[in-house]
């Protein structure tokens, strides 16, 4: 079998030198090869499960099943495309050739021609996945909509690029700039080129009616317009308006790739974005997939991964990492660290810790402070709940593990609002209900417990003054879960480290409130400064 082709547009197929290969009948298994085509990222068997079999019946039977038709698909002798152990299931070749991400490339080129455009948004106008629709699960669903989204706008792409060709017809100019605006309604640069290509071509009283239906769209949306449209129309390639990429836009530019540590365990890790390098020491219910869609720190991540290389990892036990683990400690956590930065063959980095990973980052920081160019610390802490606690301070955690261990994995989310009402207590009912879900798939109730118990045992207090690179501590102000104090403490014990105090309440920022701008702003300008303190 040489190379396959996977077709996306219209209904899913799978070729072969042309030839189309029969899929299985299920359409859930069509699903389930169209999700892993189309993301292109390991996935967790549980998460796989919860996407498509939802159901009385038994998920992880349904997904071997349809894994052994898939593998007839997409595997043979000679390459193993479809690649599953017992945690993680992965769709990976490097000759799988996929429609969506050939024209995606194609319209990055400078230059295309007229009719190639024209093919292109002709096939880009068929729609996505047709046949492949599971009502009855509403998260694949989700996940369905957004990708066909993803489909409209690189059609816009295309026909922006069409409708402002050099070589267009006269005649097609208004008409396909008006096409672009019905598919990009809130683009800026549409809005002026229709109204452009309207009073160019003799058409004012047009004109004059569709800057007034212009200026109340964009009003109403709170997007900044000029109701003066330029005079001349839209070099080809411009492009709608807003700068940033969403969260599906960076998921989609990370590569997800597995490191093993000396215990075999493996440990997952991504990069997106370029420039100065940026690793985030993990820290408790984190997913290098499900974070991007996150109200809480995807806004933080977007932003650090706007100029820099930002670099993260799951820890052991969560996330896309190995769950089945022998050791969760705090030495496991540092030395998973050290793994990753060494596979990375970092030299020299910025080290963000948040939470317990701050702990972490201070220990690779006196052990490494060669390869580490300045420390950031967020809602960290220097000693775990177990140091010089009350023993009623202990039993009240070891209730709460008690209750964890029974009610984790339950639907009723009662159990782990207990973490999201002291995690971020000013968040709205949506952005607690989305927190509950997201621990129950980070990882386990027997996890959930293991991490609470280490994260008792964490000491790096000795190593707080043996600390000997630039240090940021930033701690939110009314932090219930661990206290302002505890951040002073540390940024007076660390030789020469600043601090900053946040207008917030959350041990975990939403990406929403201005804190969460403060933070970013604050990073920046700290690790922007040179070895003499000046800022470049």
């Amino acid at each position: 079998m040489s190379g396959l082709e996977i077709r996306t547009l219209g209904e899913l197929a799978v070729l072969c030198d042309g030839e189309a290969l029969k899929l299985p009948a299920s359409r859930r298994t069509r699903a389930l090869l169209a999700y892993l085509a189309l993301t292109g990222r390991p996935h967790r068997r549980d998460r796989l499960c919860e996407l498509l079999w939802e159901i009385p019946d038994d998920p992880r039977a349904a997904l071997r099943w349809s894994l052994s038709k898939l593998r007839q698909v997409v595997n043979d002798a000679g390459c193993e495309r479809l690649r599953a152990d017992r945690e993680r299931v992965e769709l990976e070749a490097d000759d799988l050739r996929l429609d969506i991400a050939n024209y995606a490339q194609e319209l990055e080129a400078e230059s295309i021609g007229m009719q190639r455009l024209e093919a292109l948004v002709a096939v880009l106008s068929e729609g996505l996945l047709e046949g492949i629709d599971i009502p009855d699960q509403p998260l694949f669903q989700e996940w369905l909509h957004a990708e066909r989204e993803d489909v409209q706008r690189l059609r816009g792409r295309a026909v922006s690029r069409l409708a402002t060709h050099s070589q267009l017809p006269p005649g097609r100019a208004v008409a396909l700039a008006r096409s672009w605006l019905d598919i990009e309604p809130f683009s800026v640069d549409a809005a002026h080129l229709w109204l452009a290509r309207l009073e160019q071509f003799g058409q004012p009283e047009q004109a004059a009616v569709a800057r007034e239906e212009l200026t109340r769209r964009f009003n109403n949306a709170g997007i900044a317009w000029s109701a003066q449209s330029p005079t001349a129309p839209a070099e080809e390639g411009s492009t709608s308006a807003g700068t940033g990429s969403t969260p599906r836009q960076l998921l989609a530019r990370q590569k997800i790739q597995f490191c093993r540590a000396s215990d075999e365990v493996n440990i997952a890790y991504a990069s997106v974005g370029s420039g100065p390098s940026i690793v985030k020491a993990a820290n408790w219910l984190s997913h290098l997939e499900l974070d991007w869609d996150a109200p809480i720190w995807s806004p933080l991540f977007r932003e650090l991964a706007r100029d820099h290389r930002f670099i993260r990892y799951d820890e052991r036990g969560n996330g896309l990492s190995d769950w089945d683990v022998g050791d969760i400690s705090f030495d496991a956590f540092v030395a998973d660290l050290e793994t990753v930065v060494d596979t990375l063959e970092l030299d020299r980095f910025a080290l963000l810790g948040i939470s317990q990973g701050a702990a972490v980052s201070i220990e690779y920081a006196v052990r490494h402070p060669e390869r580490v160019s300045r420390l950031v610390l967020f809602g960290g802490y220097p000693a775990g709940w177990r140091i010089d606690a009350s023993a009623d301070e202990i039993a009240e955690r070891e209730a709460v593990m008690t209750l964890t261990a029974t009610g984790w994995g339950r639907d009723n989310p009662a159990y782990r609002q207990i973490f999201s009402s002291t995690f971020m207590p000013g968040a709205t009912a949506g952005e607690l209900a989305w927190f509950n879900d997201f621990q129950r798939a980070t990882t386990s109730a027997e996890n959930a417990v293991r991490f609470l118990s280490a994260f008792g045992d964490i000491d790096v207090r000795e190593q707080l003054a043996r600390v000997r690179v630039p240090t940021l501590v930033i701690h939110s102000a009314g932090d219930r879960r661990i206290p302002l104090a505890t951040g002073r403490e540390i940024a007076t014990r660390v030789p020469g480290a600043e601090f900053l105090s946040l207008d917030s309440d959350g041990h975990l920022l939403l990406g929403r409130e201005p804190a969460s701008e403060e933070f970013v702003a604050a990073v920046r300008e700290f690790l922007a400064r040179d070895s003499n303190g000046a800022t470049g």
